[in-house]
């Protein structure tokens, strides 16, 4: 930890206490979390349910899937490919995968991808549950669809499209002989020590894996049918890059811990400071993000800013639902996924959080969730 910063312990001790009430009232079934200021871990906690059903505990060394909050892990690929000189932020995605551009997608460009600008399809097509996890046959599907807006004249958060097609940008420029969860095993998590991190299930990690059950089943953005339907389609060959990875609480600290310190841990160099300054700042203006009409209108939340960076979530200005909470500062950035995880760096208090769960919420409950225990942490920040 630098000199100046420092933590107040007892604040901290009242993060662990709000999430063992919170697993107390049922409101979900564990969590682990883990922050580090300043490079030093100040806070690790792991309480409650694997699988509170069948009463097992949930252990230090449990596989979380990450949903959403995975998204990163494809995004942080599809920059190592900018900063090999493979792609840049203006190429048109139909230049790297021709078919992309019928139906009217040919100015999609690699940049609305990543602010969720493009106006390509934001939830998942019809098809069966397994094909979701086939990404070229994925993407195929992908190619075919009409677009829902122009690109850049709408902020409208993509489910699941984008990413794929993102990560096909990036095999096909690869050579096409990796499977996308090959490149980033050996480009992202084998360099970062993260070995209990992959993209879908491996056989080896299936015994800690944690099921997904959902136990907030409000009517929301997400069908908890087709959330818990991960637990049958997640293989080890399975893969969807925008929540189909797998992490356990270790790691996913590790990789939010890299994103703080400039892209690098432990000698090991996965992006450049400069990147990471360029993608953590806000391309979305005052655009709303269109997937939370349905949070205004059941919730009765406020419309705000998108707040979204080159494939990032921003904390931004303003009051309003963020899950890398108020006191934040306006360029913290991260991501959140399904009800359940989230991560986020702030770079004014060079904090990493990282933070995974069992029993699903609700994503705007989750959301608040998440608001509620980060302004825990970052009260406890008093350096």
């Amino acid at each position: 930890m630098s000199g100046s910063t420092k933590v107040d312990k007892d604040r901290l001790a009242a993060v662990e206490a709000a999430i063992a009430a919170d697993i107390e009232a049922e409101h979900y079934d564990g969590a682990a979390l883990s922050v580090h200021v300043g490079g030093e871990c100040v806070l690790h906690s792991v309480q409650g349910y694997r699988h509170r059903a069948s009463e097992a505990t949930l252990d230090d060394d449990a596989v979380f899937i990450t949903f959403s909050s995975g998204k990163q892990m494809t995004v942080i690929s599809v920059l190592q490919s900018i900063e090999r000189g493979l792609l840049h932020l203006h190429t048109p995605v139909a230049e790297v995968i021709p078919e992309f551009g019928a139906n009217g997608k040919a100015k999609i460009n690699l940049s609305h991808l990543l602010t969720h600008t493009s106006g390509v399809v934001s939830m998942p097509p019809p098809m069966a549950p397994e094909g979701f996890g086939d990404l070229q046959a994925f993407v195929d599907v992908i190619c075919a669809t009409l677009p829902e807006s122009r690109p850049g004249e709408r902020v409208r958060y993509s489910i699941m499209p984008a990413h794929a097609v993102m990560a096909e940008m990036v095999r096909r420029l690869d050579g096409g002989t990796r499977p996308f969860r090959q490149i980033v095993k050996e480009d992202i998590f084998e360099p970062l020590g993260m070995h209990d991190t992959a993209l879908g299930l491996p056989d080896d990690l299936r015994p800690r894996f944690c099921p997904v059950v959902v136990v907030d089943r409000s009517p929301g953005l997400l069908d908890p049918a087709m959330l818990e339907g991960f637990n049958e389609i997640l293989t080890p060959e399975m893969e969807m890059p925008a929540g189909g990875y797998v992490s356990t609480i270790n790691d996913f600290a590790r990789f939010a811990e890299m994103l703080r310190n400039g892209g690098e841990l432990d000698g090991a160099r996965i992006i450049s400071p400069a990147t990471i300054d360029l993608v953590s700042r806000n391309y979305t203006g005052e655009k709303p993000n269109d997937i939370w009409d349905y949070a205004v209108e059941t919730r009765g939340w406020p419309v705000f800013p998108a707040n979204l960076g080159l494939g990032f979530f921003l904390r931004g200005e303003g009051i309003h639902p963020t899950p890398f909470g108020s006191l934040a500062s306006p360029r913290t950035f991260g991501g959140v996924g399904a009800g359940s995880t989230t991560f986020f760096i702030d770079p004014e208090k060079q904090l990493s959080y990282a933070f995974l769960s069992t029993g699903l919420l609700e994503e705007t409950r989750s959301t608040e969730r998440h608001q509620r225990l980060a302004d825990l942490v970052h009260a406890a920040v008093i350096g």
